[in-house]
């Protein structure tokens, strides 16, 4: 089997588990929506530039809880048996997918919550759409790798979350700058040259992951 069809193949059993086990979907979303209930009840009023570093916040911590499962759940036999079937590349990238799917559809669900408690600023919602999927690219990357490594250890969430905030802080911070742009609360000429900056960050991460996971697999 093709890498890309290995790829598509273990993409599907993901959205297929996903769908009959929703409660982990449930749990994430009744995270999001308390906080943002919490956040309402503390400011009654957002402004603009704390909306942005809040939301960016949530869906931060939201994406961790989401990743956190991608390898914990492949202990065991299955995780025996996925190595006599698969190439290891096949899985992380299906991972990497299945979570940049995920996250950008937490992300979205996150805005309109924010928005329908705290109003919305944003002014150019075609461009904070692609900034939302940027970022659900650099946590996916980030955190599923993370969550690869955390999950050949004890207390596995702790661990995911001491080696990845370090790694996600630069892709964290240029979201923040490129949202800020969409929220016109700065004007920014280089906004191309920020895209370029997260694009080079995700793809090293990539890149990193894609070399070393397979070492971690076989471990």
């Amino acid at each position: 089997m093709g890498l890309m069809k290995e790829v598509v193949f273990l993409l599907r059993k993901d959205l297929r588990l996903e769908l009959r086990s929703s409660y982990a979907i449930s749990g994430i979303l009744l995270y999001v929506f308390s906080t943002i209930f919490i956040v309402y009840s503390s400011f009654q009023r957002v402004q603009p530039d704390v909306w942005n570093a809040l939301f960016w916040v949530i869906v931060l911590f939201a994406s961790i809880s989401a990743v956190v499962k991608s390898f914990v759940q492949e202990h065991g036999a299955r995780e025996l048996y996925y190595y006599t079937l698969a190439n290891p590349t096949s899985i992380l990238l299906s991972k990497m997918l299945y979570n940049i799917l995920l996250l950008s559809l937490l992300s979205l669900l996150t805005w309109l919550g924010f928005s329908f408690v705290a109003g919305n600023p944003v002014k150019e919602t075609a461009q904070f759409f692609g900034i939302i999927f940027l970022g659900a690219t650099g946590f996916s990357i980030t955190f599923t790798f993370v969550s690869a490594i955390a999950s050949k250890a004890d207390s596995s969430a702790t661990l995911m979350a001491i080696l990845g905030f370090p790694l996600v802080i630069p892709v964290l911070l240029t979201l923040i700058k490129l949202s800020a742009n969409a929220l016109r609360l700065m004007r920014d000429t280089g906004i191309e040259k920020d895209v370029m900056i997260l694009l080079s960050i995700d793809l090293l991460l990539l890149g990193i992951a894609l070399v070393l996971f397979p070492f971690l697999w076989r471990d």
